[in-house]
C-alpha cells in the first residue's frame, strides 16, 4: 500500500519535554480521530554516530535541547490534505495553537514525503 508521510524534526529544550509529550498525545488523538493511519513522536536517544550527519545539527539544537523526530502517515497526498483540513478546524488544536508554545515553530523541519517503499 503507498502511503504519505509528514515528517517533522523539532529541537525542543529537555525541560519542556514532558510539557511537549502531553500536547502531542492530545494533538495525535485529534489526527487519528480525523483519519491519519500513523501519529508517531520519537524522542533523541541515539544521536552522536561517527561517519555519518547529525540529528543534533541537523535540527539546530542548541545546549539543553533535544531532538524529536516524527511522522504522521496517511493513504496518500490528497487524503493527507483532508485530514488536515479537518484537524486544523477541530477546536481542540485551535486552542492548543493559541497556548504558549513549547518550542519555537520556526526552527522546525517539516515536509510532507511519497513512500517509494512500504513493507
Amino acid at each position: 500500500m503507498a502511503r504519505y508521510v509528514d515528517g517533522f524534526l523539532i529541537p525542543i529544550p529537555k525541560r519542556r519535554l514532558a510539557a511537549y509529550r502531553r500536547l502531542s498525545s492530545a494533538a495525535g488523538r485529534v489526527w487519528k480521530k480525523h483519519g491519519a493511519l500513523d501519529y508517531v513522536e520519537s524522542v533523541g536517544d541515539d544521536l552522536e554516530n561517527k561517519g555519518v550527519a547529525s540529528f543534533v545539527r541537523a535540527a539546530g539544537a542548541k545546549r539543553g535541547e533535544t531532538v524529536v523526530f516524527s511522522w504522521i502517515a496517511y493513504r496518500s497526498r490528497a487524503h493527507r490534505d483532508q485530514v488536515n483540513a479537518r484537524v486544523m478546524k477541530d477546536p481542540r488544536i485551535r486552542k492548543m495553537m493559541t497556548q504558549d508554545p513549547i518550542f519555537d515553530p520556526k526552527r522546525m523541519c517539516y515536509g510532507g514525503f511519497r513512500a517509494i517503499v512500504d513493507l
